[in-house]
């Protein structure tokens, strides 16, 4: 196979159509003209191979696919923007609120993973299930969640989702099918694989979905969780949010695998690596994963190749990372790339992206003054909930 030519006029193509990467087969040639327009303009050459159609989805691990937003309904592509920064502007919020001390406990904040959820939930029905980690405030979010009853419940008040009860890591929301966030590493796993075993023994063809990052795959909990889904061929789809790092552990030196997409091979069950900062690669793969699951097929593993530009937990730091590669990252931002592409597209111009964020920043400003002036809850609430008879408390 004669290798692919890169030239100038490729790369003024590419970006007119707006698009921040060219997919090629093999190694390709490129021109002196043609490397300068790539690093001019931010253009990635992205090698795929044969992905059984799977958009976005790649033999490579931290390759990028074009951002590409021809064929798409205007209105859907500004609600996924909106998703992104809505989940964004919630974080920064967190972050900034956390070092103030108003709120209390740990925040796992996503912020550069927002392509994530907000692609996987825009391919669900809402009769949909979803668990999620101690990392949940970007699912919670992008499934529909109010945004004052999340932070009235990181504030530990009663008009939280959770009456004030649970904090970050236990976020739920049962109307909009959230099962619950969980703090166990990997127990969210299993809990799907029963609400998916729940949808196929009623016939509904809800499918399920499970979050989690690559800190769980070498837990027992996962393995078990494939192994059955596979076995009872379950409506549920595993979404590995690959953000390479466990607390600061390196995947790469925790993971012995080809890939955690290939891990599914093992349990005959289809795994893809997708490009995790793209919002519609992942919302495609999804799309044709859940499609899959409601004709009865099975289980998928999605593994989205994203990257989280904060610590573990708010307050960690994160200089024991390479610079170059948090620089590299910091490059791919899942928000930035959609913008560049609706503007060069031109389905959304700067001043309608900037009103969306406006309209964000107001919204996350009246949920904080709502936490804020909400009450704690009283102390007959301690063991409410808890127990399946109600137990009175006195002072």
């Amino acid at each position: 196979m004669s290798r692919p030519l890169i030239t100038e006029n490729q790369v003024r193509e590419a970006l007119a159509r707006g698009e921040t990467a060219i997919h090629v087969q093999g190694d390709p040639i490129i021109t002196p003209l043609a490397a300068t327009a790539l690093t001019d303009n931010g253009i990635y050459i992205v090698k795929t191979g044969d992905h059984g159609g799977f958009a976005g989805a790649s033999e490579g691990r931290g390759e990028l696919s074009p951002v590409s937003v021809k064929g798409y309904d205007t209105k859907f592509l500004l609600e996924l923007y909106a998703t992104m920064q809505r989940i964004r502007g919630f974080e920064t919020a967190v972050g900034l609120l956390f070092k103030q001390q108003r709120i209390i406990g740990f925040a796992h904040l996503s912020i550069g993973q927002e392509a994530v959820p907000t692609g996987v939930c825009a391919a669900l029905g809402p009769e949909d299930y979803l668990t999620l980690t101690h990392r949940g405030h970007g699912q919670m979010v992008a499934r529909g969640a109010r945004l004052d009853q999340m932070m009235a419940e990181l504030y530990g008040k009663v008009t939280g989702n959770c009456k004030g009860k649970g904090g970050s890591v236990h976020l739920h929301d049962f109307q909009l099918g959230i099962l619950g966030a969980n703090g166990i590493i990997g127990a969210n796993l299993v809990i799907t694989s029963g609400a998916a075993m729940s949808a196929k023994m009623r016939g509904t063809k809800q499918v399920a979905v499970a979050f989690f990052g690559d800190g769980v795959v070498n837990q027992g909990a996962f393995h078990e969780a494939l192994n059955i889904a596979s076995v009872m061929k379950l409506p549920i789809l595993f979404v590995c949010e690959n953000n390479q790092y466990a607390v600061s552990m390196s995947e790469r030196d925790a993971t012995a695998a080809e890939s955690i997409a290939a891990r599914g091979r093992a349990y005959l069950m289809p795994g893809v690596t997708v490009d995790g900062q793209n919002a519609l690669a992942v919302y495609e793969t999804t799309k044709t994963a859940v499609e899959r699951a409601r004709r009865g097929e099975g289980p998928f593993l999605i593994e989205c190749m994203t990257y989280r530009s904060r610590g573990h937990w708010e307050g960690e730091t994160t200089e024991l990372r390479p610079e170059s590669e948090r620089k590299q990252w910091q490059e791919r931002d899942p928000i930035q790339r959609l913008a560049r592409a609706l503007i060069a597209a031109n389905p959304a111009t700067e001043d309608q992206l900037r009103r969306i964020s406006d309209s964000v920043r107001d919204e996350v400003v009246e949920a904080v003054r709502f936490a804020e002036e909400s009450a704690y809850p009283p102390l007959a609430e301690a063991l409410r909930d808890v127990w399946s008879g109600e137990i009175a408390i006195t002072q």
